[in-house]
């Protein structure tokens, strides 16, 4: 006999506006025992320093989340100017200090540098592994040994927002998944010619996630388990605005969910697929309701992950 799941079934995608102080999986925690949820999941990580959005995958949603990480992310950031940290944000101790301050100019003419293709070395403080081991840990450990392999990331805008003063400067960054701000920080400081740290960390969207969406802590503690809490809840395929949907018979979404293979060969499917390529994964519906994640190959349709909603 199965073993009962714990909580209630909840399908769909919460966003919350992460305060400091709180890492992502503490984040979950709270949010699974707040509504009283069976199974919760996140977006992307966020480290305790930082705030902002944090998209919340609920039942069903779990299996969408890698298209949520895998979208486009913007933050909003800050660094000091003259110290790099142990960890390049303001937890470490200072390991290295410069008295050059860049003038605005420089600064403006350097991040063209930083757009595009951008090779980056992460931070030693990061869940990076490293034969088999967290290089978080490893820095912790007080390793001095270890190295970490540079990659390349995509950064498709670098905009300096301002010049607070001629020690701190504010940043907003358009990146794809796998770009560490605190590297892009560290890296923009030395081209500088200079030494720095990220001092402020915001994230504001991630994928289709904007702040539009999202509420504070405060807010999901005070709605608790009351109806208004199912009203904050968006879709399950909201994550997947940028893949394709194709709507299915009562017969097709039954055998699709069955695990079965459909098969799209006459003149009509093939008006129904469109533009799908060989080898596309898409969202298959029947009524406006997803049934699974599918691809299509050959002219056949086959599901990837079963969405039981």
């Amino acid at each position: 006999m199965a073993r009962k799941k714990k909580g209630l079934p909840i399908h769909g995608w919460l966003v919350l506006d992460k305060p400091l102080g709180f890492s992502s999986t503490q984040l979950v925690g709270k949010a699974r025992r707040i509504l009283n949820a069976q199974k919760v999941g996140h977006g992307g990580t966020l480290d305790p320093l930082a705030s902002g959005l944090l998209p919340l995958a609920f039942g069903e949603a779990t299996k969408t989340v890698s298209y949520a990480m895998d979208g486009r992310k913007t933050y909003r950031f800050a660094v000091k100017w003259g110290e790099a940290t142990t960890t390049e944000d303001r937890e470490g101790d200072v390991i290295e200090t410069s008295p050059v301050r860049p003038l605005k100019k420089d600064v403006l003419q350097m991040l063209t540098r930083f757009v595009g293709d951008v090779e980056q070395v992460p931070p030693r403080y990061s869940a990076i592994k490293v034969d088999g081991k967290r290089a978080y840990d490893l820095a912790r450990d007080g390793d001095e040994e270890f190295e970490l392999k540079s990659r390349i990331v995509r950064v498709d805008r670098f905009d300096l927002i301002e010049m607070r003063s001629d020690d701190v400067a504010e940043f907003e960054v358009d990146c794809g998944k796998g770009t560490y701000i605190r590297s892009l920080g560290r890296d923009l400081a030395k081209a500088l010619g200079t030494c720095a740290h990220v001092i402020e960390l915001r994230r504001t969207r991630v994928g289709p996630f904007t702040l539009e969406h999202a509420i504070s802590l405060e807010s999901l503690e005070e709605i608790g388990h009351s109806p208004a809490a199912d009203e904050l809840l968006l879709p399950v395929e909201t994550a997947l605005d940028d893949i394709s949907a194709l709507a299915l018979s009562e017969t097709e979404a039954t055998r699709l969910r069955q695990g079965q293979v459909l098969s799209m060969i006459t003149r009509h499917d093939l008006d129904r697929i469109g533009d799908l390529v060989n080898g596309a994964v898409f969202l298959a519906t029947e009524n406006g309701t997803p049934v699974a994640l599918a691809r299509f190959e050959k002219g056949e349709v086959r599901s990837v992950r079963v969405l039981n909603l």
